[in-house]
């Protein structure tokens, strides 16, 4: 969990990079596709045999990871990389207060968002609002996804459902990246960054988390989660360049704070 965690935040901030040659949306594809055909290659899913229900699953699993890989990529092509992982994490810490149903969870809640407070520093405008909403809307996705990884865990043996909802999302981004970026994505150097993304954010941590939530409670692997925005911010620096204020670290510090004690609350030792 912690590996993957490391994996996709720095996998971010590599994507960064090519923005200004393919855009946001062309990265998101060249991310997805190269991924999807990594897995369906390496774990050859066996389709027959299979139900309503494991389809429909699979179905909804991709539907969540082009989701939330499109909303966060549209994110940081506007704002800094640790503010938006910190924004996006809001969506899993909504899930662990909800699950939990304990009065103590709101507590948690109200201090995430006294940390997204500060992250704007009063006002989101600082961020771009836009940014902003597309963080957040990934952090919606997020929440799916973790609950449909977790039913494709129990449903497809390895990492079978992991390759068909990476195919899935693979046809669903497709166009917007064609439309975007167009003969751009067949480029050999961005074909060669796009594969580096594609393993450090998508194949390498995906299939940690996956194996990881067959191993640990859902809590846990909540709780390890909650370190991202922190991993986020150190990628941002090390590789973008990305600086941070006081302000801007100290509700960073908030949210992942915020988020370990909300996941807690619910009972990190349920399943």
């Amino acid at each position: 969990m912690l590996a993957g965690t490391v994996s996709v935040q720095f996998g971010s901030a590599v994507a960064a990079l090519l923005f200004p040659r393919a855009g946001a949306l062309g990265v998101v594809t060249l991310r997805v596709a190269l991924a999807a055909v990594l897995l369906l290659v390496s774990c050859r899913p066996r389709l027959r045999g299979r139900s309503r229900t494991d389809w429909a699953v699979a179905v909804a699993f991709g539907l969540a990871l082009g989701g939330m890989n499109t909303f966060f990529y549209q994110a940081i092509d506007r704002i800094p990389l640790g503010p938006a992982v910190t924004l996006e994490v809001l969506g899993p810490l909504l899930l662990s207060v909800v699950t939990a149903r304990r009065a103590a969870s709101w507590v948690w809640a109200a201090l995430a968002l006294a940390g997204v407070f500060l992250l704007g520093q009063g006002g989101f405008d600082q961020l771009s609002p836009a940014g902003t909403g597309y963080a957040l809307a990934a952090g919606g996705m997020w929440a799916a996804y973790i609950i449909c990884s977790s039913r494709a865990g129990a449903r497809f043996p390895r990492l079978d459902g992991l390759a068909v909802a990476m195919a899935v999302a693979a046809l669903v981004t497709l166009p917007l990246g064609i439309s975007s970026a167009g003969t751009t994505l067949l480029e050999p150097e961005v074909l060669g960054l796009g594969l580096a993304v594609a393993l450090l954010s998508s194949g390498v941590p995906y299939a940690l988390e996956l194996l990881a939530l067959r191993r640990l409670p859902a809590g846990t692997f909540a709780v390890l989660m909650c370190l991202a925005p922190a991993v986020a911010a150190l990628a941002g620096f090390l590789v973008l360049g990305q600086t941070l204020s006081a302000l801007q670290c100290l509700a960073i510090a908030l949210v992942v704070a915020a988020s370990t004690g909300a996941v807690r609350t619910g009972g990190a030792g349920k399943g």
